[in-house]
Order: C-alpha cells, then structure tokens, then sequence
C-alpha cells in the first residue's frame, strides 16, 4: 500500500512556476513508477509527466503539451516526486494528481495509487 500527498498548488499568473510535491509512504518507493496527471472541468485525466528508476538510471516520459516547460523528479531518500512547472499558460489549469504504479508505465489504467489532488490555476 501506497498513500501520497501532494502539496504545492495554488494560483499564479500566467508565465509564472510553481512546484508540486508528492510524499509518498513506504519503504519501496523507489521500485515504483511515478507520475502526475491533471484533470480539467469536463476533460479526461491525462498524463504529465512519468519518472521511473531502475538500475541506478532515472527515465522520464512528458506529455508534448508540457515538455521543455514541466521538469518532473525524485528523491528516493525523501519518499517524493516533484513536478517544477515554468512557464504556466491558463490551459495548464487543472487538479493535478500524483499516482503509483508498479509497473513501468504512463497509462493511467496502471497506476493503482492517488493522491488527493492539488488545484492549480493560471490566470491570464
């Protein structure tokens, strides 16, 4: 069983950065996949960004809508996976979601753990 927190959301003006955090419980965080994702009003919950780690390497996977904007990361010491997002435009608005999954995956059917969710919105 995994539970995760994340922390960091909140409003910012567009071309701002915030950080998103996600704590995550247990002792073999670093055997699972990590991703975030974000659900729009009335939209799907689609994939972010994906990190995963195996054999000392760190693989990461963007979503094209993000990539050269959105950094995600991990610190297997801490138990968390940070999401540093730059260069924010009013469609990145959403609630974004931590998940787990153990499998090596971005699909959103293979993470089996979530956290509460963490609101972020851009203002134009």
């Amino acid at each position: 069983q995994v539970q995760l927190v994340e922390s960091g959301g909140g409003l910012v003006q567009a071309g701002g950065s915030l950080r998103l955090s996600c704590a995550a419980s247990g002792r073999t965080f670093s055997s699972y996949a990590m991703g975030w994702f974000r659900q729009a009003p009335g939209k799907e919950r689609d994939v972010v960004a994906a990190i995963s780690w195996r054999g000392g390497n760190t693989y990461t996977y963007y979503a094209d809508s993000v990539k050269g904007r959105f950094t995600i990361s991990r610190d297997n010491a801490k138990n968390t996976v940070y999401l540093q997002m730059n260069s924010l435009t009013p469609d990145d608005t959403a609630v974004y979601y931590c998940a787990a999954s153990q499998r090596d995956s971005r699909r959103r059917g293979d993470f089996a753990y979530w956290g509460q969710g963490t609101q972020v919105t851009v203002s134009s």
